[in-house]
């Protein structure tokens, strides 16, 4: 067992990152304790379970990192690093922000991260299963994929590996309630990845466009299956999905309109909050929960 801390820059509001990641039954989150364990897939057969706790506050954010994992120490601190964004001073955006319409809403709800999904190719079936489903139902579903599939490990699910989906028969996921096509876009899409037509650790270090360029020729994907992969999977800084319903509703109640404003309205406001438009949509989501 090993332990190391970490004392990020800025302001960090791990407790809204808990809040957030709480709402996926896979993922083990004690919010009173102010935990998480992260399921870490090092490689296609080593995989650990990593304990992520708050020891400080949204002024001064600390975190302590503990594993059984003895092994690869300093990557594991690495990938715990890069998925909570510990690198990006909050405070630094909560300033840029300041400047624009949206600094009361940053004074609101100041610290607020981008947490990233553990895993491309789990956040990428998430996405894929969660497109055009309610949010409820959505983790139903994924739920019984990964029940399914995957594995379980000290209390944390792992996604099952995309060599195994790959195998699998559209009835399958279909005898799990998912719809023909969605069965048809996570088994085709996952034999892509197994074959070595499709390599996520590539895609994940093109540009956001070259991005939408490769996925989007997928079939069954998207451009809000992209956008939510950039951003939940990635976790790129300059995204705002403006046919977002959720996103919409934010802004017609801080903007105070009679009707949702259209897309095309909502990106072209949005340009004033570049480079850092993601922030904008997640403190515009945690503005109507």
């Amino acid at each position: 067992m090993w332990k190391e801390y970490y004392h990020a820059p800025g302001m960090y509001d791990f407790d809204y990152a808990l809040k957030r990641l709480s709402l996926d039954p896979l993922i083990h989150v004690n919010k009173k304790e102010r935990y998480v364990d992260v399921p870490l897939k090092l490689t296609a057969d080593d995989q650990c379970v990593v304990r992520v706790k708050a020891e400080g506050t949204i002024e001064k954010p600390v975190f302590s990192v503990m594993s059984d994992h003895d092994e690869q120490q300093d990557v594991i601190f690495e990938h715990i690093r890069n998925i909570f964004q510990w690198d990006k001073d909050l405070q630094e955006i909560h300033d840029y922000f300041q400047g624009t319409d949206l600094s009361l809403l940053f004074f609101t709800y100041p610290g607020t991260p981008i947490v990233r999904d553990f895993d491309l190719y789990g956040s990428l079936m998430k996405t894929l299963i969660h497109q055009q489903l309610n949010l409820r139902f959505s983790y139903e579903l994924t739920s019984r994929f990964v029940k399914a599939y995957g594995k379980e490990v000290d209390g944390a699910w792992f996604y099952p590996t995309p060599e195994e989906v790959a195998k699998l028969d559209y009835e399958d996921l279909k005898q799990l309630q998912f719809s023909q096509r969605k069965a048809e876009y996570v088994i085709d899409t996952s034999r892509m990845i197994a074959n070595g037509e499709l390599n996520l650790r590539e895609v994940s270090r093109l540009t956001n466009e070259e991005v939408f360029k490769k996925l989007g020729a997928i079939r069954g994907i998207g451009p809000w299956t992209v956008q939510s992969w950039l951003l939940f999977g990635l976790g790129r800084d300059d995204l705002l999905p403006g046919a977002d319903i959720g996103i919409q509703n934010a802004l017609k109640r801080l903007w105070k309109m009679e009707t949702k404003p259209l897309k095309d309205y909502i990106e072209e406001k949005a340009e004033d909050w570049a480079p850092y438009r993601s922030y904008a949509a997640i403190t515009l989501w945690r503005s109507i929960e």
